[in-house]
């Protein structure tokens, strides 16, 4: 019989296989499959572990489908006749290795699936910046009661209804929050790759990548919600840096690449950036000697922004049981991802 492997035994006990989870999978596995379930623990961090356990180990060589946080390269190389793989996060940069680009092994991810609470992640930080809760923060660790710099004529305090919010990356993430900006509203638009998929709901409008620079400069807020690709990183860089208003805010949920993080510290540090929402990093965890620890235009956050407590693996298993009965079935996958492109 076929065979499914299933290595979700995390670490963090937010993302780690429940026993609900097991029961459904079992409850609505295919006909004539086995399942495995692997004990040992992995780690669900960023887009995966980049070495596996003894025990998943001796297993892979007879699985025919794999389900973990994304798969390392040598048990890639372990799997003798693997056919498909399904991460359980959304980004896979750690399986794009030269073997799963060349191989014929079918590989899909869970974008979408932490969108929503992605979204809400980064409504909450541009109400952060936006009402000057930075400032508030600042004051009660001094014990200050001072209005004026919320009444003043520098007040950082803006309404969202009526920003306009760059969205870089129009997928699940991007669209979930700008349904939501939108519905306080913001004026959302959208940085696609391929945009004659159109704007999904919440963008008022969409725009490729070669029209990001005219954006930038008429952005209130930038949000990063791109998979990391060689089109993305470094997608912030000084040059485009300098082309945002003073009172723009950046939130990042994407991957720490994508922007040039040093640059990013020098426009915080000069007030030529109101503000940075920061939950992903180029080096994680975060050094405790990084400079933005101390900035309090920069809001910094251990890549947390997914964390849904109780909720992850039932929508992850409305995906993976979906795809599954498509595999069995012969019918086209869901989440399938452009190894060449990167997503």
């Amino acid at each position: 019989m076929p065979l499914l492997v299933i290595d979700g035994n995390a670490v963090s006990r937010t993302w780690t296989l429940t026993r609900e989870a097991e029961q459904r999978i079992r409850a609505e596995a295919p006909p004539n499959w086995d399942v495995y379930f692997v004990r040992a623990q992995t780690s669900s961090d960023g887009d995966g572990p980049r070495a596996s356990t003894d025990e998943v180990m001796r297993v892979i060589p007879e699985a025919d489908v794999y389900l973990g946080f994304g798969i390392p390269r040598p048990l890639y190389l372990a799997a003798q006749q693997l056919k498909w793989v399904h991460s359980a996060a959304a980004g896979v940069g750690n399986a794009l290795y030269p073997e799963m680009l060349d191989g014929n092994v079918l590989l899909t991810n869970s974008a979408g699936v932490h969108a929503i609470p992605i979204a809400e992640y980064v409504v909450a930080a541009v109400l952060y910046f936006f009402r000057g809760l930075d400032v508030a923060v600042d004051q009660q660790r001094r014990r200050e009661w001072n209005k004026q710099p919320f009444v003043g004529d520098d007040s950082p305090v803006r309404e969202v209804s009526g920003a306009r919010v760059l969205i870089v990356g129009a997928g699940g993430i991007g669209s979930e929050a700008a349904r939501r900006l939108s519905a306080l509203g913001a004026y959302c638009v959208g940085v696609r790759r391929r945009v004659t998929l159109g704007a999904p709901a919440g963008f008022a409008d969409l725009v490729a990548f070669d029209a990001i620079d005219n954006e930038l400069r008429a952005a209130d807020v930038i949000v990063l919600a791109a998979p990391l690709t060689e089109q993305t990183r470094g997608l912030l860089d000084v040059r485009r840096l300098d082309l945002l208003p003073p009172s723009c805010v950046i939130v990042n949920v994407a991957r720490g690449a994508l922007l040039d993080e040093p640059a990013l510290i020098e426009h915080l540090r000069a007030g030529r950036i109101r503000g940075a929402a920061l939950d992903v990093f180029q080096e994680e965890p975060l050094a405790a000697d990084n400079p933005l620890w101390q900035l309090r235009s920069a809001l910094v956050t251990p890549h947390v922004s997914p964390v849904s407590p109780g909720r992850f693996w039932a929508r992850e298993l409305d995906l993976f049981l979906d795809n599954w009965r498509r595999y069995v079935r012969g019918d086209p996958l869901r989440n399938v991802v452009d190894k060449r492109a990167g997503y």
